[in-house]
């Protein structure tokens, strides 16, 4: 089983072709760059590096959100692309999830955390018991506040990872009551292998798609999204206000 992964849910950009249990090649890289600058050129050097005949992989894997809307889109659209290209099956990746696999066999509870602005993560909460990913809390958007009092009432040993550790770290040193540690650098970011070590779980368990099918788990509206219904819905509010003070007017001079 050979498996093409991408992922660019986040600031990273990351590239990787798995068979079996071995990784043969991995590209990674977390700088700021346009993922649609990145992401391409990436294959095209793990492909040359390793003699890939993008013909031979059976499957394609992505880390298919929550994560930045952009980055979510061009790693979809990227994925989507080659499956359609080379008839391949989509296997459609958790980011959180993903990230939670960086950690294989940790003995303690796993929270990935990727910033999600407004003072907001994506998270979940995970376990591997007998080798086995568990999923304690699935991946949804929560406020950190939140988060700590979830991970408080569970009162186990936890670690983070994501790129929303450095952004609430010192939020979360004051909320934590429970022991706690941080994912060392070559663990806390998105990994491509990881997506296509998960992946692999995936196939065996029958877990794919066609291209055609894919969608991106957004989990919440854009930004852009979200400042246009709060824009709607202040003109209604403002509408019938306007509405409410005419009627005053009319019963005033009746």
């Amino acid at each position: 089983m050979k498996i093409l992964a991408l992922d660019s849910s986040g600031l990273v950009a990351s590239v990787a072709v798995a068979e079996d249990d071995v990784l043969l090649a991995e590209y990674t890289v977390n700088y700021k760059k346009t993922h649609s600058q990145t992401l391409l050129p990436m294959l095209d050097e793990i492909a040359g590096m390793i003699e890939l005949d993008l013909h031979s992989v059976d499957a394609i894997a992505v880390a298919a959100g929550p994560g930045s809307f952009t980055g979510l889109r061009i790693g979809s659209a990227t994925a989507k692309g080659l499956g359609l290209a080379l008839d391949k099956p989509l296997v459609h990746i958790p980011t959180v999830d993903a990230l939670a696999y960086n950690l294989y066999g940790c003995g303690c509870d796993i929270c990935p955390m990727m910033d999600a602005r407004r003072s907001q993560v994506y998270t979940g909460i995970y376990r591997f018991e007998k080798g086995e990913l568990q999923t304690l809390l699935a991946q949804t958007p929560m406020a950190v506040e939140e988060l700590a009092k979830e991970l408080n009432a569970r009162g186990r040993e936890v670690i983070f990872l994501g790129d929303g550790v450095p952004v609430y770290r010192e939020l979360l040193e004051c909320l934590l009551q429970v022991p706690y540690s941080f994912a060392p650098a070559h663990m806390n970011r998105q990994r491509a292998a990881s997506v296509a070590a998960l992946a692999a779980e995936y196939v065996k368990a029958g877990k794919t798609q066609r291209a055609a099918e894919h969608v991106p788990d957004y989990l919440r509206l854009s930004q852009a999204e979200r400042e246009r219904a709060e824009a709607l819905e202040a003109a209604k509010q403002s509408g019938q206000s306007a509405d409410a003070k005419s009627v005053g007017k009319e019963k005033a001079s009746v």
